[in-house]
């Protein structure tokens, strides 16, 4: 067997999105042993040392850190994972740039547009390889959508709606900042639903039916004040609990986006409609390996919504996996996108959504907070070029 390129993973931040990635890296070898390059988990780094030492023998990882810029300055580590807060993203990244690594970081690129051009600048400047964690692109369904949209079977398109719904912020005895909290406070997210689950549904949303021009925006916060989990003083709340949007995108499509911490009875209520001229697809992240199709083509008689099982190898990812009829789950969106990290090592082609893609959801995220803020249309200044 042909030797294996290595490509020598950095990890930095031991939470949910850090399992999630060092899974993908640990299952991508066994399922897609074609690739030329593996990846080696040579170190991974948090603050307290006892935890990190912990991660690393559950996930397999040679060494700890526990400064990021040690890290950076190892000569041993190919690539640079951030898994941290967004308030982190933009100074790790354009550090390890600078220090010639590759940079594989979760999403939103930023907390806000300025910080997000700075790192594209980094990269761009440094010629590093880079991509940005939109994990939902790469479930099986949703790039099935993203083939049938291309395909021309749906025709004009006319609507396009999302929504991204949880309820665990109703309680407001849920302080904002520190570990487990952070993404309620505005200091370390840049914004609340906009950033954290919408930004999801706004790159996925561009990736299969191009641009967002303008956007009008509502946003409202619904527990003013809340303790701060690291000082204990009651201050205010900075973030959007939930937001509403609709738009034009540049195919003259129109979008309605929904997204909320309030909704009670649902922890990660995220689906997807689109309307065509001809035939209208749907998707629901908790019935994932399913992509629902309407094709008014169809005889009258038997016209109306059909359930697509997306198993089959002939489907996007699937042939890597089991037979058809057996599913996979949400983890496997990430082992998918370590493997076309891999494999865009290979080609030179980038691993999409890059820097410069996710910026430009940012700079729709930035258009919907300062829609509210100033209750009024405002132009995105996206461009988007990612096929």
């Amino acid at each position: 067997m042909a030797t294996k390129k290595e490509l020598r993973i950095g990890l930095i931040g031991t939470g949910f999105m850090g399992r999630t990635h060092s899974n993908g890296y640990n299952r991508v070898p066994n399922f897609f042993p074609e690739l030329e390059y593996t990846p080696v988990l040579k170190a991974v780094c948090s603050r307290n040392a006892e935890k990190v030492q912990a991660f690393a023998d559950q996930w397999g990882y040679e060494s700890i850190e526990t400064d990021w810029k040690a890290l950076i300055a190892r000569d041993d580590i190919d690539a640079v994972d951030i898994c941290t807060p967004n308030d982190t993203h933009a100074e790790i990244a354009i550090a390890a740039a600078a220090a010639g690594k590759m940079i594989l970081c979760e999403k939103p690129l930023s907390r806000n547009l300025a910080e997000g051009e700075q790192m594209v600048e980094a990269v761009d400047k440094a010629g590093v390889a880079n991509t940005v964690w939109y994990n939902y692109r790469r479930l099986p369904a949703v790039s099935l959508a993203k083939q049938i949209v291309a395909s021309g079977k749906l025709g004009r398109i006319f609507h396009y709606r999302a929504n991204f719904l949880q309820d665990w912020t109703i309680n407001a005895d849920v302080p904002q900042g520190g570990t487990g909290t952070w993404r309620m406070d505005l200091e370390a997210a840049g914004s609340g639903v906009t950033g954290d689950l919408l930004a999801h549904c706004i790159d996925t949303a561009m990736w299969i039916n191009g641009g967002i021009t303008d956007v009008s925006a509502v946003t409202e916060t619904f527990v003013k004040e809340r303790m701060h989990a690291l000082t204990g003083k009651v201050q205010p709340v900075g973030i959007d609990d939930a937001c509403i949007f609709h738009c034009h995108f540049e195919n003259g499509s129109l979008g309605l986006f929904e997204s909320t911490r309030y909704a009670r009875g649902h922890k990660a209520l995220y689906t997807l409609e689109i309307n065509g001229e001809h035939a209208s697809i749907r998707w629901d992240l908790h019935d994932l390996n399913r992509l629902e199709y309407f094709d008014h083509s169809d005889e009258s008689i038997v016209r109306g919504w059909r359930s697509i099982h997306v198993t089959d190898g002939d489907q996007p990812y699937m042939d890597k996996w089991w037979v058809p009829g057996l599913g996979i789950g949400y983890e496997h969106g990430f082992v998918h996108q370590v493997a076309d990290f891999l494999k865009s090592l290979e080609t030179g082609e980038p691993c999409n959504p890059t820097f410069k893609d996710a910026l430009e959801t940012q700079k729709v995220c930035e258009a919907v907070i300062n829609s509210a803020k100033s209750r009024s249309w405002q132009d995105t200044g996206v461009e988007w070029t990612e096929k």
